[in-house]
């Protein structure tokens, strides 16, 4: 064995063991299950920090439930994400000169399918070298045939029901991408634009009405002039007409409550295909509708002139035509929100367009009583408040998408624009036929378009069991509902309340009963971390220069529950030094010797006793943590109870140059219930390490070994422990105060001590003391008095045979003295200093006035 950890000769080896044992493998049994569903992440690329931050608590979860005993069942999967991944591949054809509609759809999409097998292998080699001890036979993809065959059926299965319909409707359009996109997907940002006030002229007059809009390059798509009706302004304007001033075509003036009479000036331009409010201002006074933009938002044929402009372009030409035409009044700085595509950062361009949508309303009051009524608990709890707000506010679901990767529509059409739902397009014939007798299978068109995302993903927990397909199959039967879910808050709305809908819909039961949101990993500059951006570090890199163990350590120290954490390197350091500090003190206990000592060795003893206590105790509190999803608090609990309790105090006690058996193996045995506690947190290392303890053949590996039994504790133990190792550091500071060396023993005299608070021996040994008197009176001089919960203790001041050795050290004082005065009294040094160097320096003075002082008085006395 190496005397120094080497994670690179371990970690492989190890998980490659856990794999060929089938010991991540779940099956159903007469055991309780433990089931977590990964989030499945996109194939867009590799994974970042927030993605290990995620699998590192699903992993947790899932070996401390397998410790305990449960049926851990832990399903991994990756998302096709369709709009994302679109855009990844679209941005690759174009590197090349290519675009989808010039290799085309079937080429597209094989070239899409070489783009998923490599990126997905390249994220389970990823979640594999962190350590992630999922079910890898139960690998799911969202684009999988059964989850294919899942999604159909539950298309089908809605419409047949009239919850999906499709409908003629204002949507988000991504021009870049050529797609809806839903209200989730869409960032908004705050934009410095223009308020533009443009003349309309009167029909029939000379008169002009003056209209405020940030959107000039819409004037051609205009249908009507808007005004409130209690608006005096406007009184005399009911049954009027004004013309575009870009074309001579003329609109009504109409009257409508939805118009704010203090927004410009109380005049507003009604654009039904841009604008979802006009469009419902049309629809209730009967307007036409004028599309001017085509799919990239490139002005068409409806702009006369400009048509072929690019949207702003467009705004820039028709502002200056306005002015040629002395139209524009003014112009105005107006602050307003504009939304972005999440995926491709495209301005988003409201548009007309016939969708498929999904009817929420069915939905709404089931999903908020599973979570208002605590079927499902959240972590952190007021997360509860942004679930009941987007239900307060929903919108029905565009669940097309105008893309070619991801699960295409059911929908066949024939005879134009007649259709039928179906799961198959023989099932579509069949019901075809009914309606139109002479049809025949190439006359039926399927729908281009594909489903959202989020729409195979919303049924995740449930169809990864074949639960659509078969409702009461074993599996979905016994791992339904699962247990916990572990998940970012940025897709709270995309599909953590939609998984609650569909559970409702489809089970009748919530799909999880634990929702703990992790924090967003942010980096040094307070930025989210992303592939996109690629401000997140390569995990790999990390985990080949600290190993898993110690990345996992280090993303957990920085994770607090559901708080946004800054990640930064220097935190995997932390972790490899955990690493190697556990490493060697396996070492040293491994190097422990026994011999024939007959005596009893009381310090060894008592310490087996307080800190088997110790462990007891901390039990309890681990696991309410744990219940809690405490992860970084329950994690600190070990790494104190190791470093400073086993490590700092339990070690240093028991150190001798042979130790009784007895209380070697019983070293051994408290160290494996720590590695046992270890495990979940970091399972390479201690894996690693109770291999080269076990003593038994048949003696199960650490992986499925049961965590320790809570035992009673006794806490007047633990806590006169406490006590002791408090005076103890008493006695080591009184030291450092009157300079008496650690390696000289003292003596230590106690006034009329009637009951033992203290462990004495321990203070002893620790406090390297030479012996230990009681007295009944308090002695007159020569020692140096200190006083612990009311009792009064001593110990011998410097005999004289130490003056010389105080005069040399004082000598030397002096001339480091010398040094610091002479360069804080240095104007250049004040000059170019900061402010915590030049403190630091006179806090250095002044430590060493005070020593000098100190020894001085020890000379004189």
């Amino acid at each position: 064995m190496n005397n120094r950890y080497d994670h690179k000769n371990v970690e492989n080896k190890i998980y490659q063991y856990w794999i060929d044992k089938n010991y991540f493998s779940s099956y159903p049994d007469k055991r309780k299950p433990y089931t977590v569903i990964m989030p499945p992440p996109n194939i867009t690329g590799i994974l970042h920090m927030g993605h290990i931050l995620n699998n590192t608590i699903q992993d947790i979860l899932i070996r401390y439930a397998r410790m305990k005993g449960y049926n851990a069942c832990w399903i991994p999967g990756t998302d096709h994400a369709s709009i994302a991944t679109e855009a990844k591949i679209a941005s690759y054809l174009k590197k090349k000169c290519l675009s989808k509609e010039k290799i085309g759809r079937q080429e597209f999409l094989k070239i899409a399918w070489k783009w998923k097998n490599k990126y997905e292998q390249i994220i389970i080699n990823q979640i594999k070298k962190i350590g992630c001890s999922c079910d890898w036979n139960r690998k799911k993809f969202t684009m999988d045939s059964i989850i294919n065959e899942s999604v159909t059926k539950i298309f089908v299965k809605l419409y047949k029901e009239g919850k999906i319909y499709r409908d003629y409707s204002i949507v988000n359009w991504d021009p870049y991408a050529k797609t809806t996109v839903s209200n989730e997907e869409i960032i908004y940002k705050k934009y410095n634009g223009k308020l533009f006030y443009i003349k309309y002229k009167i029909e029939g007059e000379n008169n002009f009405l003056t209209v405020a809009t940030t959107r000039p390059e819409t004037i051609l798509a205009d249908t009507a002039i808007c005004v409130n009706p209690k608006d005096k302004r406007y009184f005399n304007l009911k049954n009027k007409r004004v013309i575009i001033p870009l074309c001579s075509r003329s609109i009504p003036i109409i009257e409508d409550d939805y118009v704010d009479m203090n927004f410009g000036t109380g005049c507003l331009k009604i654009t039904p295909a841009h604008d979802k409010n006009d469009k419902l201002i049309a629809d209730r006074h009967n307007l036409s509708v004028i599309n001017i933009f085509d799919d990239r938002a490139i002005i068409n044929k409806n702009g006369l002139i400009f048509n072929g402009k690019e949207r702003f372009k467009a705004r820039e030409e028709i502002i200056e035509f306005l002015k040629s035409k002395k139209r524009l009044v003014k112009i105005d700085n107006y602050i307003y929100n504009i939304g972005i595509s999440e995926r491709t950062k495209s301005i988003i361009e409201p548009k007309l367009s016939i969708q498929w949508f999904v009817n929420m309303k069915d939905f709404i009051i089931p999903t908020f009583n599973f979570i208002n009524n605590k079927n499902i608990h959240f972590y952190p709890k007021n997360i509860k408040n942004k679930f009941n707000h987007w239900l307060y506010h929903i919108h029905d679901w565009n669940i097309s998408r105008q893309l070619w990767w991801g699960h295409r529509l059911p929908v066949y059409y024939y005879n134009n624009e007649d259709f039928v739902v179906s799961e198959t397009i023989e099932g579509a014939l069949k019901e075809a036929r009914i309606k139109s007798d002479n049809l025949f299978l190439k006359e039926l068109r399927q729908e281009n378009n594909v489903l959202d995302t989020w729409f195979s993903s919303w049924l995740w927990p449930i169809s990864v069991f074949d639960g659509i397909r078969f409702p009461n199959n074993n599996e979905i039967k016994y791992y339904y509902p699962t247990k916990n879910l572990v998940t970012a808050p940025d897709i709270l709305f995309f599909w953590v309340t939609r998984m609650i809908m569909s559970g409702y819909y489809l089970m009748g039961t919530p799909p999880f009963k634990k929702i703990y949101f992790t924090g967003v990993v942010k980096d040094k500059q307070n930025i989210k971390m992303s592939k996109s951006l690629g401000n997140s570090p390569n995990p790999i890199d990390l985990i080949d220069k600290y190993g898993a163990d110690a990345v996992r350590v280090g993303i957990l120290l920085s994770a607090n529950t559901g708080n946004d954490l800054i990640f930064e390197e220097n935190l995997c350091l932390k972790g490899r030094n955990l690493a190697n500090k556990i490493w060697n003190a396996f070492i040293l206990i491994n190097t422990l010797k026994s011999g024939n000592c007959l005596k009893t060795n009381i310090d060894a003893e008592l310490a087996i006793k307080w800190f088997d206590n110790k462990i007891n105790k901390f039990l309890y509190k681990i696991e309410f943590y744990i219940k809690q999803s405490i992860f970084s608090e329950s994690f600190l609990m070990i790494y104190k109870l190791f470093w400073h309790d086993f490590c700092s105090l339990y070690l240093e006690l028991i150190k001798s140059t042979f130790l009784n058996k007895k209380i070697i193996n019983k070293t051994i045995f408290l160290f494996k219930k720590i590695i046992k506690l270890f495990h979940p947190y970091m399972p390479f290392i201690t894996e690693k390490i109770w291999q080269n303890f076990k003593s038994k053949k048949n003696e199960k590996d650490l992986i499925i070994t049961n965590l320790p039994k809570k035992y009673s504790f006794k806490k007047k133990l633990i806590k006169k422990f406490k006590k002791s190792i408090t005076f103890i550091s008493i006695i080591r500071n009184l030291r450092i105060n009157y300079n008496i060396s650690n390696n000289k023993k003292i003596k230590l005299l106690i006034l009329s001590e009637n009951k033992k608070k203290l462990f004495y021996s321990l203070i002893l040994k620790l406090g390297n003391l030479s012996s230990l008197h009681v007295l009944k009176k308090k002695p007159k001089k020569k020692y140096y008095s200190l006083i612990f919960e009311t009792k009064e203790y001593f110990i011998p001041k410097l005999l004289k045979s130490n003056k010389l050795e105080q005069k040399k050290k004082i000598f030397i004082k002096k001339i480091f003295l010398k040094q610091i005065q002479k360069k804080i009294s240095n104007k250049k040094f004040l000059e170019n200093a900061s402010l915590d160097i030049v403190k630091k320096e006179k806090k250095k003075e002044l430590d060493c006035l005070k020593k000098i002082f100190i020894l001085k008085k020890n000379i004189n006395e």
